[in-house]
């Protein structure tokens, strides 16, 4: 495995209000082979309940920062080229996107990897809340 200097690696981190442009998010170097995006969206149910809309609120002075350290740690351990992260804020309805995480690589096993990695620790570590 071939790790990246860190000052190698591009990241993009956002809080947004407005819809998430998930197809700007899927960039690639001409040293990838693979781009990886999750999208996370709004469902109509959740744990057998209906769910009508959602509302996302953060404690964004201390949301962003800790975004720039998930993707710099991304970097730091797997060999990635990219990593973008990108999480809606107010509200929103049914089918729209409320997070994105795009992770470019030379090869797709590690773009899956830290693809994975990159969304379950913002999910864990970032103070963002739904209603």
């Amino acid at each position: 495995m071939i790790m990246l200097p860190s000052a190698e690696m591009a990241s993009l981190v956002r809080l947004v209000r407005e819809p998430i442009d998930v197809a700007a998010l899927a960039g690639a170097s001409t040293a990838d082979g693979a781009v990886c995006l999750f999208v996370g969206v709004v469902r109509n149910e959740n744990q057998g309940r209906a769910v009508l809309r959602l509302e996302y609120e953060a404690y964004e002075e201390m949301a962003l920062p800790l975004m720039e350290e998930i993707a710099a740690e991304t970097g730091r351990l797997y060999p990635v080229t990219d990593v973008r992260l990108v999480h809606r804020l107010g509200r929103l309805e049914i089918g729209e996107a409320s997070v994105a995480v795009a992770v470019s690589s030379p090869h797709r096993a590690e773009a899956f990897a830290a693809c994975r990695f990159a969304i379950d620790t913002l999910k864990a570590r970032v103070p963002i809340w739904k209603k």
